[in-house]
């Protein structure tokens, strides 16, 4: 395995992701002796996701990120579509300046991954990967008293430390094998598909309409997904194209239609065809993704351990964009900043104590709690993955069809297609919509 299991950390982090090699950094930083387990060939090796970052966490962390990692387009180009029966009705939003707190980029997790859980070596984090742990290790002192994570296991060897920080995705096989958590909830998850395309710089630039070095967020919702919750990205890299899907997991065998089938409907859409004609398929690959956001939290840490990232499902899907890897990131620090607050009174055993309270009183925690009610809402509103796509376009075409049978007033065209719809089951949504956000 690479490790000496006679000898004992202070810290253990099981997970090379963002969320894990955060906090390994910020611990060895700070001079803790740290152990970062990562079961991939490399951090990034297993992680699909992303796609985009929000940098303030980031920067927090790695103030001089920008010279060192391996970012790939600042998002200058928002677009958002809503896609039904091959029509399509897109907003775009191009923006000229940024500032530097509220920058982002589209990464590639395989690469951006990597540098960071190196650059947590380079902090003095003992990296080890291709590393399976099979089980977290729980003391019971008595019948009566809680169970202490006191270390892992992987296979055979058992490994040992203060505090354990659980950074293991959104399959929380370790927590809930160790019953600290409860079995996943197929209502707090979704799958995700995503192929990334070779293609040249120049193209991709021209077809997006992007100036050199300019990256486009794309997010699509629609009759793609079969009228389940999800919808259809695309992110552009420096010389390729992400492209993927992600579809809610609790009703997904209700259909008919399979994840894969439904990603190929999403690339056949002209304009999403036409920006991949050509291109290379270089990679295919599929993940869980968390998606229940705040009321989908399990506790937070208790006797030895702490759980941060996708683990402690620290996600947004907010339909106009998805946070995760900030949030990630987040939690890493927070988690670290917990021991060495810990650490500094003299008892590590305050850490998960000192992590929830860190947590719900930082903007991690009041991000997730304000828009706690939004994935209940798009959970829970089938009107907006089997109704409104076809409403939204077809006022479109009503507004932009001209013909010899004379004009209609265009309040008397979008009446007649609210009456379709139901104008009470419109304002209902409309309300709980306006409440969740």
């Amino acid at each position: 395995m690479g490790i000496d299991t006679r000898e004992r950390f202070d810290v253990i982090v099981v997970g090379g992701g963002p969320a894990g090699a955060a906090a390994a950094y910020r611990l060895a930083q700070a001079g803790v002796k740290v152990l970062l387990l990562e079961r991939g060939q490399y951090s990034g090796a297993k992680n699909m996701m992303g796609g985009r970052i929000y940098t303030h966490s980031l920067e927090a962390l790695i103030p001089d990120f920008r010279e060192r990692a391996p970012l790939e387009r600042q998002v200058m180009k928002e677009r958002i579509s809503i896609a039904e029966n091959g029509h399509v009705t897109t907003v775009e939003y191009v923006q000229s300046e940024v500032p530097q707190n509220e920058e982002s980029y589209v990464v590639l997790r395989s690469k951006f991954d990597k540098w960071l859980a190196q650059e947590a070596e380079k902090q003095g984090a003992l990296l080890i990967c291709n590393v399976q742990v099979t089980e977290l290790l729980v003391h019971q002192s008595s019948v009566n008293a809680k169970p202490q994570v006191i270390g892992v296991r992987c296979d055979d060897d058992e490994v040992y430390a203060d505090l354990v920080i659980v950074a293991e995705g959104a399959n929380t096989l370790l927590l809930e094998q160790a019953g600290l958590c409860a079995a996943s909830d197929p209502h707090a998850l979704a799958v995700g598909v995503k192929e990334t395309y070779k293609l040249a710089k120049s193209a991709l630039e021209d077809r997006c309409g992007l100036m050199p070095d300019q990256g486009m967020a794309w997010l699509t919702l629609g009759d793609l997904t079969a009228g389940l919750m999800g919808g259809g990205f695309v992110y552009t890299n420096k010389d390729s194209v992400s492209v993927g899907l992600v579809v809610g997991l609790d009703k997904i065998g209700s259909v008919e239609t399979t994840v894969e089938d439904m990603l190929l409907k999403f690339q056949a859409y002209p304009a999403v065809a036409q920006l991949l004609k050509g291109a290379q398929l270089k990679e295919h690959s599929a993940h869980l993704v968390p998606e229940g956001g705040y009321h989908s939290m399990p506790r937070l840490g208790g006797p030895g351990y702490v759980v941060v990232g996708d683990a402690a499902r620290m996600c947004m899907n907010l339909g106009y964009t998805i946070r995760g890897m900030d949030l990630a990131i987040g939690s890493g620090m927070l988690a670290a900043d917990a021991y060495l607050a810990a650490m500094g009174e003299g008892d590590s055993s305050k850490t998960a104590s000192h992590y929830r309270h860190m947590v719900h009183h930082s903007w991690l925690g009041k991000d997730l709690e304000l828009y706690r009610h939004f994935p209940s809402f798009l959970g829970g509103t089938d009107r907006i993955f089997q109704v409104y796509p076809q409403f939204v376009n077809d006022i479109m075409k009503d507004v932009f069809t001209i013909n010899d049978a004379g004009a209609t007033p265009i309040m008397g065209k979008l009446l007649h297609r609210v009456e379709q719809v139901g104008m009470k089951e419109l304002m209902i949504d409309a309300l709980k919509g306006v409440r969740a956000l």
